[in-house]
């Protein structure tokens, strides 16, 4: 009997690993946004705990709707016990580390070594406990983008009081928390608007009334309300709840390690961004940085498919 053959199904669309990197590039080009305003509202006097309650409560608002309508008992199917910890990871505590860093050391070293733990860091954790290993293309990639970083931050990342040590590991740490939280979620096999859902609730149930019982709400009270909302949109609706949906979409399609690349680009992004907002132009030296850096990723972000 003779076989017919036919033709394999025509896949339609874009391909994991595009789609991985587009939604990580999403949430690059959101988390720069909000550095560049957040730059913009220390001007204005916000502190650190503004920003956290901009991140985490607007976050939590926002998804509650949401929550309330996918098993809130059990924060839509993630459970207390990993929302907790997800939380923990990447809640109110990794914004303090990585924004009160900066009262020990100069700006130059938080665009390094935070972005660089939480890159490094994910590769090792994945190569630990999501055996990950990593292609040598992608350990040459992230050396360079290590560089690059480097040369953006210029003279400054040898700057620094005697105090630097203690916010380089704040930073250090702050970067740390966020590569765990990235191989957590691949290794819990958690989705990403329900992981998103559990990190908003539970940090906003800490965040609004430690705030209001620590905080003058005075500082806030002073804005403009555009300035305000733009705040809230920004901190809270994009880098709280959409960039984090987007960068862990990017983890389940690219795994932990590939997606751990992305916070790197987060300064690079920041400087492009900051054109606009803030009116400040990139040096020869952070253009430079900005090459190497795009070159590291093009060298790291290795588009294969993922082996099952």
């Amino acid at each position: 009997m003779t076989e017919i053959a036919t033709e394999p199904e025509q896949r339609t669309g874009l391909s994991d690993p595009v789609k991985g990197l587009l939604f990580g590039l999403g949430a690059v080009l959101i988390w720069g946004s909000s550095l560049a305003f957040a730059r913009a509202g220390m001007t204005q006097g916000l502190a650190a705990m503004d920003f956290a309650l901009f991140r985490y409560g607007s976050a939590g608002l926002v998804v509650l709707p949401w929550l309330l309508l996918h098993q809130p008992r059990t924060l839509a199917g993630v459970g207390w016990p990993k929302g907790i910890a997800l939380a923990v990871l990447v809640g109110p505590l990794f914004i303090l580390l990585g924004a009160g860093g900066y009262a020990f050391t100069p700006l130059a070293h938080g665009a390094v070594i935070q972005p660089a733990f939480a890159m490094m860091g994910t590769t090792a954790l994945a190569a630990w406990v999501l055996r990950d290993r990593p292609p040598r293309a992608r350990l040459l990639g992230i050396g360079v983008m290590v560089v690059g970083l480097a040369v953006i931050a210029g003279p400054g990342l040898f700057e620094g009081t005697s105090q630097a040590p203690l916010g380089d590991a704040m930073f250090a740490f702050a970067g740390l928390l966020w590569a765990s939280f990235t191989v957590l979620t691949n290794l819990w096999r958690v989705k990403a608007l329900p992981a998103t859902a559990a990190i908003s609730a539970v940090s906003a149930l800490f965040i609004i009334p430690v705030y209001l019982l620590t905080q003058d709400l005075s500082r806030i009270g002073a804005m403009p309300i555009a300035d305000l909302l733009i705040q809230v949109l920004i901190q809270g609706v994009l880098a709280g709840v959409v960039a984090v949906v987007c960068f862990t979409r990017a983890a389940e399609l690219l795994g932990a390690a590939r997606a751990g690349i992305f916070p790197a680009l987060v300064p690079a992004a920041t400087i492009l961004i900051g054109i606009p907002v803030t009116g400040e132009w990139p040096t020869p030296p952070q253009l430079t940085g900005l090459m190497l850096v795009s070159l590291g990723l093009l060298m790291a972000m290795v588009l294969r498919p993922r082996r099952s």
